[in-house]
């Protein structure tokens, strides 16, 4: 017996003494059209999931239905009962993300049919690991025939995740098989630790309505976190936020739900009709929709036709269907049963994460699935090796394997953006950087907000350290007398974010490889200098500002000279094509201020004739003035500006 079923059965609240919360799980069933599985989960809970006026016309399940059960441990599970006709799949596809343990239905009387393959396929495509058979309606077959059917299903089961799963008989009438059905669940059920936590909760929502008094109410199957009641969450497809007003689960109201339960959320903020099936509620912030996915997928084994490059396809993930294009990466087709590496892109974003399983169909039929590898990348070559391998490593890596494929990005990342990419705990992605750290293949430095740090790949630090002081040699190179470039225009250049740039260009100052002045960044060893000829030019210039200081001639220097002169604080640029001495300006700003406070107004005649110069130049010194704040225009005259 493996390890997790031992305990489980010896310490049946293991799971809450390891996680801290009491485990919960999803029990979903599957199978073909009127197979039972409504009547089944009625008789076992005595809620009937049918919950469609037309279902209960028609005697047949067309949508999601949901229950509840409380087994003989006393653990609770959450049922999601799903349609069996194959005009149905989509909404089968739409309840069947979440499960944690699937009961695959098969009728005694029919056995094995279409819609059990095609649910079988979509079950191994998924990956739903945990499972077993039931054989309803065993009153209306007698022994040889039960037996024959349940070897029918021994052999269908073969090479599916359900293979050497428990096989149950029930019926739903008599009642006969139900308390073994119970115990089947809670056993397998001790088997499955819950849901990890990884503080980043996601409510795929099958459904979306209003109720009276309450307004908008959406349920679905919680992953990653928990919720609690005025949580404020995102919306991510509608890009709204919206607050938790209230919490159900079971029809019981809670303050907090842990992942792996069905919720009922009830939401202030946002109109029930605003919000669809395939929406995913979030906290805000990291979960950004996508248009283009890295996979790696396989072609059903029942599948009626290959997977073609780039044929069209509906791609189903979590309780999402869009249209899609699927471009294969390393073959031109997938035959029944082969797997390989392909990106598709979606006709409309969905809010999807690393290691997302979903489901390819065509022409009514199933055709493959398998796993979101990269749920942002950028467009591949196709049978590009690089490429492949690192989807191979991203797939099937160690921790600083994958953590190290993910680092091989132009731009660092911290902890939190880096367990978003790769799905993990924080702990866990805390774990695998120390040891990538210890090996020398990362670079660590410090947040300048203070709050954690930031890392990059070596190889990739060293290009983005190149790609700055190239970037600025080349600045430095095509103004030579500017003190540094813009602090904004090295980030655009660079094509970074602005926490994490100030965390490079902190690093790099602390390294001193560059220094940073107020806005401007220059190379640590720039410094501005004026060529021979320059510094003639500059002498000539200022020896005639100085000549008629009140009455400038016009400067002949060129605009770089210029601006340089200035900073230097060795000219005041007033106007186009009139510049004071730093000298003469300074005079003429005291003699206004001690006119201004003696007399408290001045016009500009007053100023041209206090320096014996023309109109021209006292209207440029006033209106600089006035830009300056140190005088205010009040009609025609200027007073001091407040604070002067």
């Amino acid at each position: 017996m493996p390890w997790r079923q031992a305990v489980g059965i010896c310490y049946p609240s293991l799971w809450e003494h390891l996680f801290g919360y009491e485990g919960m799980f999803v029990l979903g069933t599957a199978g073909h059209v009127d197979h039972g599985k409504s009547t089944l989960v009625k008789a076992l809970t005595g809620i009937d999931p049918d919950r469609l006026k037309e279902e209960k016309e028609r005697e047949m399940t067309i949508d999601l239905g949901f229950a509840w059960l409380r087994l003989p441990s006393g653990r609770e599970v959450s049922i999601v009962d799903v349609p069996g006709h194959e005009r149905f799949i989509r909404n089968m596809l739409a309840g069947v993300g979440g499960i944690d343990l699937v009961m695959l239905v098969v009728a005694a009387d029919e056995g094995v049919m279409p819609q059990t393959r095609e649910h079988l396929a979509i079950l191994d495509l998924l990956q739903v690991k945990s499972g077993l058979v039931v054989l309803t309606k065993s009153d209306l077959v007698d022994q040889e025939w039960l037996e024959m059917v349940r070897e029918d299903v021994l052999h269908t089961l073969q090479g599916t995740v359900l293979e050497g799963a428990p096989i149950v008989v029930v019926s739903a009438v008599t009642g006969e098989g139900l308390d073994t059905l119970k115990a089947t669940l809670d056993y397998l059920l001790d088997a499955i630790p819950p849901r990890p936590d990884l503080g980043r909760p996601r409510l795929p929502i099958d459904r979306s309505f209003a109720m009276p008094g309450f307004g908008t109410v959406v349920t679905g199957t919680l992953l990653d976190g928990s919720l609690t009641v005025g949580m404020e969450v995102e919306l991510v497809l509608l890009g709204r936020r919206a607050r938790i007003r209230g919490l159900h689960r079971h029809r019981q109201k809670v303050e907090v739900i842990p992942p792996g339960s069905r919720a009922a959320v009830n939401l202030t903020g946002v109109e029930h009709q605003e919000v669809h099936r395939g929406e995913v509620l979030t906290i805000p912030g990291w979960l950004t929709p996508t248009n283009l996915v890295d996979v790696h997928l396989r072609c059903a084994r029942w599948a009626p036709q290959p997977l073609r490059h780039n044929m069209g396809v509906t791609f189903h993930a979590g309780t999402a269907e869009v249209l899609g294009r699927l471009r294969l990466l390393d073959a031109d087709a997938l035959e029944p049963g082969q797997s390989g590496w392909a990106q598709v892109h979606l006709s409309s974003p969905l809010a999807l994460v690393r290691g997302e399983p979903f489901i390819l169909r065509a022409s009514q039929h199933t055709l493959g699935g398998g796993t979101v590898v990269d749920a942002h990348p950028q467009r591949h070559r196709r049978h590009h090796t690089s490429t492949l391998e690192r989807l191979a490593l991203l797939l099937r890596g160690s921790s600083e394997e994958v953590l190290r494929t993910i680092l091989a990005r132009p731009f660092p990342q911290d902890l939190h953006s880096l367990g978003r990419e790769t799905g993990w705990s924080l702990d866990k992605v805390a774990s695998a950087l120390e040891r990538l750290k210890e090996q020398g293949q990362v670079v660590a430095f410090p947040s300048p907000t203070g709050q954690g740090e930031w890392v990059m790949g070596r190889a990739e630090w060293e290009n983005l350290r190149l790609r700055v002081r190239a970037t600025l040699q080349a600045f430095h190179s095509q103004y030579p007398l500017r003190r540094g470039m813009p602090r904004e225009d090295l980030r655009a250049r660079l094509g970074l974010e602005a926490v994490p740039f100030g965390a490079v260009l902190s690093a790099l100052v602390q390294e001193g490889e560059v220094a940073e002045t107020g806005a401007l960044v220059r190379l640590a060893n720039h410094t501005p200098r004026l060529s021979p000829q320059q510094e003639a030019s500059v002498s000539a210039f200022l020896r005639a500002l100085e000549e008629s200081p009140y009455a400038p001639p016009a400067p002949t220097l060129d605009s770089e000279v210029l601006a340089f002169l200035a900073e230097e604080g060795k000219v005041v640029k007033v106007a186009e094509g009139i510049v004071f001495s730093a000298r003469a300006y300074q005079e003429m700003v005291e003699r206004i201020l001690a006119h201004l406070r003696q007399h408290g107004r001045i016009t500009v005649a007053q100023m041209r004739d206090m320096f014996g110069t023309s109109r021209k130049y006292a209207l440029a010194l006033a209106e600089y003035l006035d830009q300056k704040h140190i005088t205010r225009r009040v009609g025609d005259e200027r007073v001091l500006a407040g604070g002067v």
